[in-house]
């Protein structure tokens, strides 16, 4: 299983190599919405003229600045906008015949979804990762604001930090893959994830307080996946003040949520390749598929 599923990452990896143009746009997105959306929607400026940094903070989930607490946010919001692109090369692989090729050779039908969700779970931590070096970076620009963490974040915070952005990643990339599996077009595809990503992004506290929000809004704000996330990776960067749960709480509940949409994007996947249909297994088709 493990060689199969090697060859097939590798096949990922190459493809996404050879589409500079894709891969450019992919990691400038992220950089924009810092330069642009992060600091021009500053909401630490509605505050009143001489507000307490401390009052400031208390909304803002101890980051000390709007930008610190918008970039944290960006990490999950860049990790869910790359992995909503993962089914798309399903779908162009069905349409081009390379799956069915795939299909025909002993490889299990498991081994090619999770040979995607691997390369393409671990492909959208690039951007995430990209918006905390950026976010950094422009705090050392004068007149541009940037990302601020607390003098106290240890090894174990940005362990913490990574794994719940993995997970998150993960999660989402399952989500999508199965999408990209069950659709037959891309227009399909892409009417589906249209509809559920700004729901699923802006029933979050990415880009804004919980506490501005109304009370039914917060509700679902609590139990959203990119919350949950986003939550942990303040509190890594900025401390845990005014949460009413510990990292640990939100750690289970995001790793709940994973291992639902990966159980489901699973069933979903095997559904739909079973009905695929495939010639005799064959040693060189695999090796055929691997090279387109």
């Amino acid at each position: 299983m493990m060689l199969p599923m090697a060859s097939l990452i590798r096949r990922e990896y190459l493809r996404w190599i050879r589409a500079p143009t894709w891969v450019i746009s992919g990691l400038m997105s992220p950089i924009l919405y810092l330069l642009l959306f992060g600091q021009a929607f500053n909401l630490g400026k509605l505050l009143p003229p001489g507000t307490p940094a401390s009052a400031l903070s208390q909304v803002l989930s101890g980051a000390p600045n709007y930008f610190s607490y918008f970039a944290v946010g960006m990490v999950a919001f860049a990790s869910v906008t790359a992995a909503m692109f993962s089914g798309t090369g399903i779908i162009f692989d069905k349409q081009l015949g390379i799956l069915q090729r795939i299909l025909s050779t002993p490889i299990s039908r498991r081994s090619v979804f999770l040979s995607s969700l691997v390369f393409r779970g671990m492909l959208t931590l690039i951007p995430a990762f990209l918006v905390v070096g950026f976010a950094l970076l422009l705090a050392d620009v004068p007149g541009v604001a940037g990302l601020t963490v607390s003098s106290g974040v240890t090894v174990l915070d940005s362990v913490q930090f990574l794994a719940a952005a993995l997970v998150l990643s993960v999660a989402f990339t399952a989500l999508f893959l199965s999408f990209g599996f069950a659709a037959q077009r891309i227009e399909s595809y892409f009417g589906v994830v249209t509809i559920l990503q700004l729901p699923i992004l802006l029933t979050s506290n990415a880009m804004y307080p919980t506490s501005i929000m109304p009370t039914w809004l917060q509700y679902l704000v609590g139990f959203n996946p990119i919350s949950l996330a986003v939550n942990i990776m303040r509190m890594s960067l900025f401390g845990t003040a005014g949460y009413p749960y510990s990292a640990g709480i939100y750690f289970a509940g995001l790793l709940a949520w994973a291992v639902l949409f990966v159980g489901l994007a699973l069933l979903l996947a095997s559904r739909a390749l079973r009905t695929n249909p495939a010639a005799s297994p064959t040693g060189s088709a695999l090796s055929q598929a691997i090279a387109e």
